[in-house]
């Protein structure tokens, strides 16, 4: 008999199933060379398997208009772009006109119309109360944690009925379940989730991919 506890059985399984999920994801030209210029910048990115997933939550809710919180170098902008149809318009907002050059490179390097992306430079939680109410078929929040109860809540406004809304990092960087963290980050993905939580409106569910995603479809 093995004195290793049963719950540590389930880690190796675990740990190569999200391995798998990557490495079986090819990636582009342009996605390999937009991750290049991420480690130029020090930008963090989304994982292949994110990617994947971004793709078909956006094929599936026919989503003809996206709003992306934190563009980084477009990595995550090119995953939402190959799950839209040819006429989708993509709004990514990031505070950084550095990201915006290297997204724009991106976008270039995959043949993506100009007319296809509106790239917005300015503060998200300044930006998205411009934008209109129930006007996006998906929303996708992956920028600075202590933003997101403001991002959270300003993207369930712009959220069509029938839409989805994706917020990334959803575990903190996998502190969320510790009761005894209490860092500001942590808190504030907390009170996102919890007002997702909260909202009637939204079926919600955690995917464990990456740093973990929590996905809500608004009813329509």
């Amino acid at each position: 008999m093995s004195d290793i506890p049963s719950s540590e059985y389930a880690v190796a399984p675990i740990a190569q199933l999200a391995a798998y999920a990557d490495t079986a994801i090819m990636e582009d030209e342009a996605l390999r060379a937009a991750r290049a210029r991420a480690d130029e910048l020090g930008a963090t990115t989304i994982s292949p398997a994110t990617g994947a997933l971004l793709s078909v939550l956006t094929r599936v809710a026919g989503a003809q208009h996206v709003a992306e919180i934190g563009t980084g170098v477009g990595v995550s902008g090119l995953w939402l772009l190959a799950g839209m149809p040819t006429t989708g318009v993509l709004t990514t907002i990031d505070p950084e006109p550095e990201h915006h050059r290297a997204a724009r490179q991106a976008f270039a390097d995959a043949s993506i119309a100009p007319s296809r992306t509106r790239l917005i430079t300015g503060a998200p939680s300044d930006v998205l109360t411009r934008l209109a109410d129930e006007s996006y078929d998906v929303v996708f929040v992956d920028g600075p944690l202590l933003g997101y109860p403001a991002f959270v809540a300003e993207g369930i406004r712009i959220l069509r009925p029938g839409g989805v809304l994706v917020v990334a990092n959803a575990s903190a960087n996998g502190t969320i379940a510790d009761r005894e963290v209490t860092d500001p980050r942590t808190l504030a993905v907390r009170e996102a989730a919890q007002l997702i939580a909260d909202d009637d409106r939204l079926l919600p569910a955690v995917v464990p991919v990456d740093t973990g995603l929590l996905v809500a479809a608004k009813t329509r």
